[in-house]
């Protein structure tokens, strides 16, 4: 049976960002994972989780200026010094959180940019984040990001993550593997999940069109999540929804699909 992990930024909007964490407990969830933490203190967040006996289950690293619409920095050229201070207060947090994995967000391809160059600077990029993740015991994931919800993101398919994960070594670098944008962007949901299962380090779900809780869109979720037994998944499973309306209210999906 999957563990499923709420998402503290899209769920429980209904109170303040570090009650949620309490809210969370309370709906049954054991795990939590949210973008950003920054703007807390690492203390403060540590101690909402240890109070709930909460595990920290992801993060993001810093995305650069996410306000004027950044989506990361890995990808970007000459923003290398810049993202090795992001990668060290990504660490810092993670371990004050005791986080084992952290999502590396690629980035927007710059205009003027090649596809080539965008490339390789990722890949130098990841490999040095990879290297310093690796001795605090924190594995990276990438996550392929659709392309009608972030148009012009660097990374787009399961495929593409793949061959980048393969090349830096599947122990340093996971696939963070989002039912979402697999189905928007690729569709064939359990087939890719099968075919990239040696890579898949996290899991997220919310369904399709509207990116709402299960059961409010077209996906078949009881095949889905029977398809994450049958294939072995034994890590997080993110529920990176927009609750249709009240978030409690909305949780009656995993009722309906015996999850």
């Amino acid at each position: 049976m999957p563990r499923f992990a709420a998402n503290l930024s899209m769920m429980f909007n209904e109170v303040p960002f570090l009650e949620r964490f309490a809210a969370a407990r309370a709906a049954g969830f054991e795990g939590v994972e949210f973008l950003f933490p920054y703007e807390y203190a690492a203390g403060e967040l540590r101690r909402r989780l240890s109070g709930e006996g909460l595990t920290q289950v992801l993060f993001n690293m810093p995305p650069g200026d996410w306000a004027n619409g950044e989506r990361g920095m890995a990808s970007l050229p000459g923003r290398q010094a810049e993202f090795h201070e992001s990668v060290k207060k990504a660490l810092d947090y993670a371990a004050a959180l005791d986080c084992r994995q952290v999502h590396c967000m690629a980035g927007l391809l710059p205009a003027g940019v090649s596809m080539t160059t965008a490339t390789a600077v990722y890949a130098a990029n990841l490999a040095w984040a990879a290297e310093q993740a690796k001795p605090a015991g924190v594995r990276l994931v990438i996550e392929p990001i659709n392309h009608h919800d972030m148009p012009g993101y660097f990374l787009n398919t399961q495929a593409q993550g793949a061959e980048i994960i393969q090349a830096i070594g599947a122990d340093r670098v996971g696939l963070q593997f989002d039912v979402y944008h697999v189905q928007v962007t690729e569709g064939d949901i359990t087939r890719r999940m099968e075919q990239f299962m040696p890579v898949i380090a996290h899991m997220q779900i919310a369904d399709v069109p509207a990116r709402n809780e299960p059961g409010t869109g077209e996906i078949g979720w009881p095949f889905v999540f029977r398809r994450m037994d049958q294939l072995g998944y034994q890590g997080w499973v993110g529920c990176e929804y927009r609750p249709a309306g009240e978030t409690v209210a909305g949780l009656g999906w995993r009722d309906q699909f015996g999850v």
